[in-house]
């Protein structure tokens, strides 16, 4: 893991409220759009609810603030497994919001189409249809850890992870539902991604890729920017 950060944080509660306040103090520093691609995932859902509430919600710059999702589940927003259903529930409908802001991944139609509509939504916010690592797509981008490595719908062995010219794509194995998800080149091109990592789940997979010579899709992540871990001890293998 060069030129990577990890700070290890006593609980997930702890890591939510360290990670609301490291985005918080980031987007007020910044100027004119603040553009954030989301996780879903239970650690990230703490985040949101927690940027929610009356510790956060008067401080944030909501106005200035674009969401966006790192992945999707294909099904229709009101479903559980939903991750734009879960941050409206847990954040979006709470908070003020403009709804010109929060651009979820379309459900729609079918997986492809869906992605290419994302893909083309991107290219229009970000003003070229091709990357300038010196022009980062993101402010930030939050990202989670499977047990088995993967990240966003990054999954092993998926054609996904050879995929550098399109911003978006379908994945439809290696899960129960298809998914749409960023591919490394989208992902990377961020002035901040954060991988957000808890349970004692997690605490194998972390070690193998602090080690270094992991092949794990999350190992793979190599943005323009800034990376940070920001774990729990139990993920970090501490009592």
């Amino acid at each position: 893991m060069m030129d990577t950060r990890v700070e290890t944080l006593p609980d997930p509660a702890t890591l939510a409220a360290r990670v609301a306040e490291w985005m918080t103090t980031a987007a007020l520093a910044s100027t004119g759009p603040f553009r954030v691609s989301l996780s879903g995932g239970s650690t990230p859902k703490a985040l949101y609810a927690l940027l929610a509430s009356p510790q956060f919600r008067d401080r944030f710059p909501w106005n200035r603030v674009v969401w966006y999702w790192g992945d999707e589940r294909f099904v229709p927003y009101d479903h559980q497994e939903s991750n734009y259903g879960m941050v409206r529930d847990a954040m979006l409908s709470k908070v003020p919001v403009p709804a010109a802001n929060v651009r979820p991944v379309p459900t729609d139609g079918t997986p492809d189409d869906a992605a290419t509509r994302y893909e083309r939504m991107l290219q229009a916010d970000y003003g070229a249809a091709t990357l300038d690592a010196a022009r980062p797509l993101f402010d930030v981008t939050l990202l989670g850890l499977g047990p088995d490595g993967h990240t966003a719908s990054l999954l092993p062995g998926e054609p996904v992870l050879a995929e550098r010219r399109r911003w978006v794509a379908a994945v439809a194995h290696g899960r129960p539902q298809v998914r749409l998800t960023m591919t490394y080149p989208a992902i990377e091109s961020s002035r901040r991604v954060a991988f957000l990592v808890a349970g004692r789940e997690k605490a194998a997979m972390l070690q193998a890729i602090r080690a270094g010579g992991s092949d794990v899709p999350a190992a793979r992540v190599r943005p323009v920017g800034e990376l940070v871990w920001f774990v729990d001890r139990a993920a970090a293998g501490e009592r």
